[in-house]
């Protein structure tokens, strides 16, 4: 930085490769990227001769501006691959084939960079990406040099990286130095002190969401890029006391002391490490703990549902444990205790300021019934036998819930947009991750309640059921309904797939509707068409019963039309479109009488050649040959 404060180029530019060197020694790929755009930031797109001073000693001479941007932006799109930056790859990829478009007009070139953000887009979608973990450290004490004594400073750790491996790394550095086993801030007994002291705890990048994913349903895999990536600020939360302690409910004073870190420059960058410029401290009052307690819960919840409506292929084991620490009220403490300490006459009392934030906290209450329904419909679909009594006692224990939350804190209905998955054009399923912001804005507050559960086992009292014993089903529950009883009714059995005999262009009218070529014999397609037509007005509620058969005769072609299925005098006599096709009668090849008919309307069965092994040869006895 001094040396391109004082503008002299030549010998910045040289500390950049040497610095890019040392990050390649390590394998550090994303820093030596970053490294190398700095360089590249001090080039034009022209045509003109590089300076001397701009080229890097393994360059040529004679080089334009635009030709040595070029060549450092595709080493940059290199090491970024290596590094698993792929979203900065794409960067830097637009802004080359924008060049090579408008510019240099090399579209042969363009195509291979086209190709190239395919495949990061592909990547990013489908590749494993391990997120680093981040560490604060704090040097403290007159044994440090000067750029270290007495300052923060935030590491970005490696792939797979954990703390204990990076506090041995650390301390291999400075092995006079003595760890400090509190995370509070150093008194000047320890900043004053000759010695060495080293303070280093986990961190958590602040998520900085880009403005055009706000309020959109984005995918977790690129949404997880901006939670470690893009990054300045970090926050690190410690627990602490106020007050008296209570012994039956220890929320009521649980204070958080949040500190937050803002670091000199954004990760990544040229260096794993940056300076800790800006601390400030909060303390989150126990009732504002709750709040961000339930968001966090509510968005886990919600997430997790959905990848298990997508994936049946998930362990249920997750889902199961999550449900299990929210409806049971064996293992649940904080609904309740939350209740206890802040839903209390004597707590408004004394804290007439906090009526909003409980009300907030009554209404995530209340949102995690439906993701809770979702969940556990779930739970019940994928559950195996072994399972079930472990679902049967978390419907039994939702119903409780259920019935309580929906009566003290009203009805709260999600719209199907938000559980439902959304198919691309090319098919494959976009699963969006929903903030727990995005579900506090979609959700819709009723002061209706329930009294019963949609989950119930069926069973009815001796006295009928009555209007207030009518479940309130939610809207995807109620589509899911439908859709199974829609399946039920259009499966077709096989031996009900109409064959067809070849037609005859002299014995079939030419208003008979013909099947297409493309549909092959016993495709299902084949067999939907009977109800399109005069017969799509079927009703979906009655399901498919045997129909009465007509008189077969051989004349008459089987086809999938549905004047084929009709005599000439039934044609004629049925005007109603609501009357049901009559279906062909079952037949089976062993059924029919005249081989003629069986060969003509079914194709030749398969002969089953068994092929027995050769019979061994006979045993021999030693006594049997000459001596």
């Amino acid at each position: 930085n001094f040396y391109k404060e004082k503008k002299r180029e030549d010998i910045y530019i040289r500390y950049l490769y040497k610095l890019r060197d040392l990050h390649l020694d390590c394998e550090n790929y994303t820093e030596a990227a970053y490294t190398l755009l700095l360089h590249a930031e001090l080039l034009e797109w022209s045509d003109k001769t590089c300076a001397l001073h701009l080229i890097p000693r393994d360059g040529e001479h004679g080089w334009t501006q635009q030709e040595l941007k070029e060549r450092l932006f595709h080493e940059i799109i290199c090491y970024l691959d290596k590094g698993k930056m792929w979203e900065k790859a794409i960067e830097l990829g637009k802004q080359l084939a924008k060049m090579h478009e408008s510019h240099m007009f090399d579209f042969m070139e363009l195509s291979e960079l086209l190709k190239k953000q395919a495949k990061f887009y592909e990547q990013i979608m489908h590749a494993m990406r391990p997120q680093p973990e981040y560490f604060a450290v704090g040097y403290y004490g007159l044994g440090f040099p000067s750029f270290l004594r007495n300052k923060m400073f935030i590491y970005r750790g490696k792939e797979y990286e954990w703390l204990e491996d990076f506090i041995l790394k650390l301390l291999s550095q400075f092995p006079n130095a003595v760890r400090m086993t509190s995370t509070a801030p150093p008194g000047d007994d320890i900043c004053s002190s000759p010695g060495q002291h080293i303070q280093c705890f986990n961190v958590k990048p602040v998520l900085t969401v880009p403005h055009q994913f706000k309020d959109k349903g984005v995918p977790e895999q690129i949404l997880n890029y901006y939670r470690y990536n893009e990054v300045d600020q970090f926050q690190y939360s410690r627990a602490f006391r106020k007050g008296e302690k209570d012994p039956d409910n220890e929320f009521a004073t649980m204070w958080i002391e949040r500190t937050t870190y803002i670091t000199a420059y954004r990760f990544p960058g040229i260096l794993k490490w940056f300076e800790v410029k800006t601390v400030s401290v909060e303390e989150i009052s126990p009732l504002m703990n709750a709040i961000e307690t339930m968001e966090i819960a509510n968005e886990k919840l919600s997430n997790l549902v959905q990848q298990q409506a997508c994936d049946r292929s998930l362990s249920i084991n997750p889902l199961s444990m999550m449900l299990s620490g929210i409806v049971d009220p064996a293992v649940m403490g904080g609904f309740s205790n939350y209740e206890k300490a802040f839903f209390t006459d004597t707590y408004i009392q004394e804290h007439p300021g906090d009526h909003e934030r409980i009300e907030v906290l009554k209404h995530l209450t209340a949102l995690q019934i439906p993701l809770l329904e979702d969940g556990i419909r779930i739970h019940g679909e994928k559950t195996t036998e072994q399972l079930k009594p472990l679902h049967n006692h978390l419907v039994t224990c939702f119903q409780d819930l259920r019935e309580k939350v929906e009566k003290l804190y009203g009805v709260i209905t999600l719209p199907c947009s938000l559980t439902e998955k959304k198919k691309s054009r090319v098919g494959s399923v976009v699963m969006p991750y929903i903030l727990s912001s995005t579900l506090r804005r979609m959700s819709t507050a009723s002061t209706l309640s329930s009294t019963s559960s949609g989950l119930s086992s069926g069973s009815v009292s001796s006295d009928g059921p009555s209007s207030q014993d009518v479940s309130v089903l939610s809207r995807s529950e109620e589509d899911n309904r439908i859709a199974r009883k829609n399946r039920k009714e259009w499966s077709v059995s096989k031996s009900q797939v109409l064959l067809e005999k070849k037609s005859d262009t002299d014995g079939v009218s030419p208003d008979r509707q013909q099947r297409p070529k493309s549909l092959q014999l016993g495709d299902r397609r084949l067999t939907l068409s009977l109800f399109q037509g005069v017969s799509s007005q079927l009703s979906l509620s009655n399901q498919l019963s045997p129909l009465p058969a007509s008189p077969y005769t051989p004349n008459t072609p089987r086809s999938s039309s549905y004047s084929s299925l009709l005599s000439e005098n039934d044609a004629n006599t049925i005007d109603t479109p609501g009357t049901p096709p009559p279906m062909p009668p079952k037949r089976h090849p062993h059924e029919i009488d005249n081989l003629a008919i069986t060969s003509e309307f079914s194709p030749p069965l398969p002969v089953k050649i068994e092929n027995k092994p050769p019979p061994p040869p006979p045993k021999t006895r030693k006594s049997m040959f000459p001596s």
